[in-house]
């Protein structure tokens, strides 16, 4: 907790209120209002001596404490810090005890309080500072304890929304490869290229509703899912298209997160080749290397001049990488590819 400027006039009037009552309150034991009348208690120069310049003393000793009992352990855990106060206010209360002492003897003024009385002015400080530190570590777990509870309310709404829109999410494919089947089960026995191409795309919705139900799939699945939507751009592309995918048949049956290649041959389709009128190749390549699972997606696009800044336009490789660096500790890298294009790759 950080003190600011404002926290400090608080302490300081907190001081000046009780110094004042504590001079009201010798000022009227010692019988001097018969003398002075009411307003006595108010002349500053009494004032300083009986109450102020103590009082003065001990707002710069609780700033002491504060700074090295607070400030400097504000790492260490709170009953670290308690116990520290605690300690230090009797010790540096009496210290600063015999510092007003001896300042107020060689000034030649007068102590209210000699001989056993003295220890008042030990016992009566300290108590004021564990009563002064009380409140500040109340306060501080209060305003703690509201922002705990503020953070705990927004993330409730967070979570809320995001089952909301992941409910959502779950709606929109049930009821679009429905509306697919219905349609694919509609079109003429001739146009077969038309049915398959709807059955396709109704699957590719199927597997991204099971995708926002699981932390990961085989491999295998997600290769699947990453050719049947190859087969649909295909249908798009005819022969501009040529796609490579290289991978050994047993690291089909490992584990990856789903929707995890498909957003980044995408990306190499919709910014690398689409503007080209000769087309081009995609090469898939997975492989395991010193106990890791590595991926390569290679394009021979128009590749990219600006590498980092791709990631602020880009839905698909952010979330892509962020997922990676969240699951992983992981990353996208991206390079030139040879003769010309982008390779991707990252390893999991």
């Amino acid at each position: 907790m950080k003190i600011k400027a404002r926290h400090i006039a608080i302490i300081a009037l907190f001081y000046l209120f009780f110094s004042v009552l504590y001079r009201i309150v010798l000022w009227y034991s010692g019988n001097n209002y018969p003398e002075e009348g009411f307003w006595g208690w108010a002349n500053p120069k009494g004032y300083w001596n009986m109450s102020g310049m103590q009082y003065l003393f001990y707002f710069f000793a609780s700033l002491l404490i504060w700074f090295l009992g607070v400030y400097l352990l504000r790492h260490k855990p709170k009953l670290v810090q308690i116990l520290a106060v605690v300690i230090m206010i009797p010790i540096v209360v009496y210290g600063v005890r015999e510092g007003r002492y001896w300042f107020i003897d060689i000034t030649g003024k007068t102590r209210y309080l000699r001989g056993p009385g003295v220890v008042w002015d030990w016992y009566i400080p300290s108590l004021f500072m564990m009563i002064q530190f009380g409140c500040l570590f109340t306060y501080r777990y209060f305003k703690e304890n509201q922002q705990k509870l503020r953070v705990e309310g927004e993330l409730k709404t967070a979570a809320l929304k995001s089952e909301l829109s992941a409910l959502k999410a779950q709606l929109n494919p049930h009821f679009l490869y429905n509306i697919f089947n219905t349609i694919s089960a509609s079109v003429p026995p001739e146009n077969e290229k038309t049915r398959r191409m709807i059955a396709e795309l109704s699957d590719l919705f199927r597997y991204q509703l099971k995708a926002s139900k699981v932390e990961k799939v085989p491999l295998g699945e997600e290769l699947e899912f990453v050719n049947k939507y190859l087969d649909l751009e295909k249908e798009r592309f005819q022969e501009r298209l040529k796609v490579d995918v290289n991978v050994e048949e047993h690291l089909k049956e490992e584990m990856v997160p789903p929707m995890l290649l498909q957003p980044l041959v995408e990306n190499s389709i919709k910014h690398g080749l689409s503007s080209l009128i000769e087309g081009g190749e995609i090469h898939i390549s997975i492989f395991k290397k010193d106990d890791k699972l590595h991926f390569e997606i290679a394009d021979t696009g128009i590749g990219i001049e600006d590498k980092k800044a791709v990631f602020e336009k880009g839905i698909g490789l952010t979330n892509t990488k962020l997922r990676l660096e969240k699951m992983y500790q992981s990353t996208l890298k991206l390079t030139d590819n040879e003769p010309k294009g982008l390779k991707v790759e990252f390893a999991i």
